[in-house]
């Protein structure tokens, strides 16, 4: 992915819609590629639950895909002041919370509906952390209701049914309700 014309795209983006900005930082971060904005003013870039970050962010993906003839939307993050980080951390921290609960009762356990992006940090921080081998993930459900099943790989006790969709556990407190991307 072309970092200078991200760069440069991203620059345009802020100074068309007003935005105060500092640097802009293109990198690689495995395979995502990150635009990491600094500005005083990062609450406007990010604006209410994200929704700015998101616009900024979806419309760098259409620059790219068009520029670089992509058949498909490249993996991108835009982040603002930490604010894209701070919500992967907490996505990880709170699916090792329910790694523990699954290690304890052997049951599986239905995350929060969330978006494609954090379905796949959470399947790509199970997969690749050593302390979570003994677990696996699965998305099942459609659209916005999509979610991640925590489970043992090995399981203790046989599912009642494979193809049985667990009723998503939404707890106001699981920390997963206002997830941005």
């Amino acid at each position: 992915m072309n970092h200078d014309l991200l760069k440069d795209a991203t620059e345009k983006i802020l100074q068309l819609l007003n935005l105060p900005h500092g640097d802009i930082t293109v990198r690689m971060d495995g395979d995502i590629t990150r635009v990491d904005i600094a500005s005083n003013e990062a609450s406007r870039i990010i604006g209410w639950h994200g929704e700015t970050l998101n616009s900024i962010q979806h419309i760098l993906k259409s620059i790219i895909r068009t520029a670089e003839h992509l058949d498909r939307t490249p993996l991108l993050v835009v982040d603002a002041d930490g604010y894209r980080a701070m919500q992967e951390e907490k996505v990880r921290k709170i699916a090792d919370v329910k790694a523990d609960f699954v290690r304890r009762t052997g049951n599986r356990v239905a995350l929060s509906p969330m978006s494609p992006y954090f379905r796949r940090i959470v399947h790509v921080h199970i997969a690749n952390t050593p302390s979570l081998q003994d677990l696996t993930t699965e998305s099942v459900g459609e659209g916005d209701y999509r979610q991640i099943v925590l489970k043992l790989k090995q399981e203790r006790k046989p599912a009642s049914q494979t193809s049985e969709e667990l009723t998503p556990v939404i707890a106001p407190d699981d920390g997963l309700d206002n997830l941005d991307i």
